[in-house]
């Protein structure tokens, strides 16, 4: 499974990708804003660091204002996939930029039935949302296996990308599920690394250590 990191912020995508664990980049205007700096700056310089897919996301809801905003995207860098909501619009989008090689990744998307018609579309990858169906008392990870399922039933070639991911739990549970890839925040990627046993066993050896003839 592949990790991408959920962010705008360059300097944890940099520190994420010397470390060797994110495969690309996922952002959004939600994340952009936060940086507090120009979108197509920041999209450039993470194109700079990170040698993978990196989600740029449109923000027009009209099929001509989406498609202009695809290229111009496009035309920033080979690594780019184009983020579009799920919407009828958007899957016209969708079926354009497949035809002439453009990746996409279809975002905002909470039933198999919207994975199936993006799919179908001819999406790169669907991004489906597992903590907010987890904030409604649904069960997000059901989601990922309805939607695993159906791809394989159908021998669909556009990859599962988990979004919304909030805690270790989210990655392990969309591992053992099959799922393609899985855009983590920075905050999660360091929690991964983290158990008491390793803290107490690294304690331990420090101890002993210092019992060693020097």
């Amino acid at each position: 499974m592949e990790f991408f990191l959920d962010t705008a912020d360059t300097k944890e995508i940099k520190e994420c990708w010397d470390m060797g664990v994110i495969d690309g980049v996922t952002t959004n205007p939600s994340l952009a804003a936060k940086t507090g700096r120009n979108y197509d700056e920041t999209i450039k310089e993470i194109a700079t660091i990170v040698d993978g897919p990196i989600s740029a996301e449109t923000v027009s809801l009209d099929y001509e204002g989406m498609l202009k905003e695809a290229y111009h995207f496009a035309k920033m860098h080979k690594n780019i996939v184009i983020k579009v909501p799920m919407t009828l619009t958007a899957m016209k989008v969708v079926k354009k930029l497949a035809s002439e090689g453009i990746k996409t990744n279809v975002t905002l998307l909470f039933s198999p039935n919207q994975a199936l018609l993006a799919a179908k579309a001819g999406a790169t990858y669907v991004s489906p949302f597992v903590v907010r169906f987890d904030d409604i008392s649904e069960e997000g990870m059901l989601l990922i296996e309805h939607i695993r399922q159906i791809y394989d039933n159908y021998e669909f070639k556009t990859k599962i990308l988990v979004a919304s991911i909030r805690n270790p739990i989210h990655v392990r549970d969309s591992a053992l599920i099959g799922a393609d890839v899985a855009t983590i925040p920075y905050s999660v990627i360091k929690q991964l690394a983290n158990h008491p046993l390793t803290d107490i066993g690294i304690e331990k050896f420090l101890k002993d250590w210092e019992k060693v003839p020097k």
